[in-house]
């Protein structure tokens, strides 16, 4: 076989091309250099965005990597640069999210030395990726680049970082890409027999139950089992919740679908997971969000737990029957072996629930100021429900949760796990790679935008197709409600201060709207779609507003506090 000697810049190049890599996120340093210097023969196959921070380029890595189902890439120096990459690979390891970094890292004899920039970026991300890397020796750098990708991929999908010391990128080798699959330790998920006893079990648990309902995860859109979710729920008459990033995994405008469960989930769904006699959880791990108080979740119904990962099996909820595999093969040997079944008077006791909190809604009410929920809302309507929207985190991410209306998978972009602020700015460019000729909408908070502003550099540079929705309230508006709940109305160091974001926007090369009412919401959205290329809208919206529903940390689901009907009709008491 013929050799090709390449340097290991080089080779990193090659093995992304062969990944199907097509866009990379970066930002140069001298650790990292050799590979950025070898970019320029690579030019015409990967597209490389320079951001403005290395945390910018780990989320549009995410980004990319959540609306397209590829593994996203981003790439920085070494020590600061490598360090910065850390909240985004946390960010990616909660959510299950494939995402690479390739660091640089300072030349092998200077490891250990207390170099400039060094840092042993490999071990600090231990608890934040499924592996990390440190290739010392050129010979083993294309093989681990592979197996890398592989992890990455595999079962419950999440980051891996490689770092690759500077000498290692300028020494030369003959480059040949392994041909042969790669093994990781352990059985495939894919290939896990699924255990015939516990499927009859599941079966007969669903037969039987008077009040089930199935608890949608992140999980469903991990592994594409929408359909055979809705053929679960339509076939058994079971009505669904879905946890955050398991949005748009049923449509929402689907009858049996209750919308969202947990801290600041409906009413109606709540209610029902409490009073449930069988809960099915699709892809889900039974966070504390979801949960409220464990002691008393759910007491009265058995439990079933389909889940990829079995370490999530019995970590937070006890359950009944457990069946470990991926989500879409495990539903296709189940739902056959089910009968057809009504739930009539399950179902309507649930609409009931769900005319009762209806009642208490403010987006239809006649105020005087405009409310974020009434913006969600808006936006929704105006964009037809067709847009990617990518939520930062607080308590506009409750209201885009709320509001939204999701019926499409993979639609709804947002931190879950790790709560990140500052996550949606960069990871609606990354989005913005894969969905060209998609609407694509930012809703973020005075707070979250300030985290990474400087990004707005980055889609402008690379006209990014995305409509930045500040929901401006001039607080940290979810640390302030926790404040006015439950530490007396002190409100310590939760008021913000905003620049002028239309000035600033203008500063930055794109157009900045400001709304302060809601009748000029439909026109600001119209101005914002059709500017090709990035826009930011401000909201001015009540501040001392609340999402409601809400369960107090700690408290039982259905120990919800709610909106006080009154609130529909006046402002929000300063």
């Amino acid at each position: 076989m013929k050799k090709n000697k390449l340097t290991g810049a080089e080779i990193i190049w090659e093995c992304l091309i062969r990944e199907g890599v097509d866009v990379v996120f970066g930002y140069p340093g001298g650790a990292i250099l050799p590979t950025y210097d070898a970019l320029s023969k690579y030019k015409d196959n990967i597209h490389h965005v320079l951001t403005r921070h290395e945390q910018g380029a780990t989320h549009m890595a995410d980004g990319y990597a959540r609306t397209s189902g590829k593994v996203g890439v981003a790439m920085a120096t070494s020590g600061p640069g490598a360090a910065n990459m850390v909240t985004g690979l946390a960010t990616a390891m909660m959510d299950s999210v494939p995402i690479i970094c390739i660091t640089g890292q300072v030349p092998r004899p200077a490891i250990g030395s207390d170099a400039f920039q060094e840092m042993d970026i490999s071990g600090a991300v231990i608890p934040v990726t499924k592996h990390s890397y440190l290739v010392m020796d050129i010979k083993n750098l294309a093989q681990t680049i592979k197996e890398a990708f592989a992890i990455a991929r595999s079962g419950r999908p999440g980051p891996v970082l490689i770092d690759i010391p500077k000498d290692v990128q300028s020494e030369e080798y003959d480059f040949i890409y392994p041909k042969e699959p790669v093994k990781l330790p352990g059985k495939n998920p894919l290939d896990r027999e699924i255990d015939k006893k516990s499927l009859g079990d599941a079966a007969d648990l669903i037969a039987t139950a008077k009040r089930p309902v199935i608890l949608a995860g992140h999980g469903i859109l991990l592994s594409g089992a929408s359909k055979e979710v809705i053929e679960l729920s339509e076939k058994g008459d079971i009505p669904l919740s879905w946890t955050l990033l398991g949005s748009g995994a049923v449509p929402a405008s689907h009858d049996l679908n209750m919308g969202m469960m947990g801290m600041h989930g409906e009413f109606a769904a709540n209610n029902a997971i409490q009073k449930a006699d069988l809960l099915i959880a699709c892809g889900m791990r039974f966070d504390d969000r979801v949960t409220g108080n464990t002691k008393t979740y759910s007491l009265d119904s058995k439990k079933i737990h389909i889940e990829i990962d079995p370490s999530e099996i019995n970590k937070n909820v006890p359950v009944d029957v457990a069946l470990v595999g991926d989500l879409k093969l495990v539903l296709k040997k189940l739902i056959p072996i089910l009968k057809d079944q009504q739930n009539t008077d399950w179902i309507n006791e649930i609409e009931k629930w769900k005319k009762e909190s209806q009642s208490r809604d403010i987006i239809n009410a006649d105020t005087q100021m405009l409310y974020g929920a009434q913006v969600i809302s808006d936006i929704w309507k105006e964009t037809n429900g067709d847009a990617i929207v990518v939520s930062d985190v607080g308590q506009h991410q409750m209201l885009e949760a709320q509001y939204y209306k999701h019926d499409e998978p993979n639609t709804l972009l947002t931190s879950g796990g790790l709560g990140t602020m500052g996550f949606s700015l960069p990871a609606a460019i990354g989005a913005s790679f894969y969905n060209r000729n998609k609407d694509i909408w930012v809703i973020v908070g005075d707070g979250s935008i300030q985290m990474t502003i400087t990004e707005l550099a980055t889609a402008v540079q690379e006209n990014a197709n995305i409509k930045i929705a500040i929901i401006n309230n001039g607080y940290l508006g979810m640390v302030r409600q926790w404040q006015q709940l439950f530490y007396d109305s002190r409100y310590n160091e939760t008021p913000i201060s905003s620049p002028d974001y239309v000035k600033l926007s203008e500063a930055y090369g794109l157009k900045g709207i400001r709304v302060i009412s809601r009748p000029e919401i439909p026109v600001a959205i119209e101005v914002a779609q059709n500017i090709n290329g990035p826009v930011l809208v401000e909201f001015v919206v009540e501040q001392h507003d609340m999402v409601y529903p809400m369960v107090p940390a700690g408290a039982d689901l259905d120990a919800m506090i709610s909106r006080p009907v009154h609130e529909q009709f006046k402002d929000a008491e300063m």
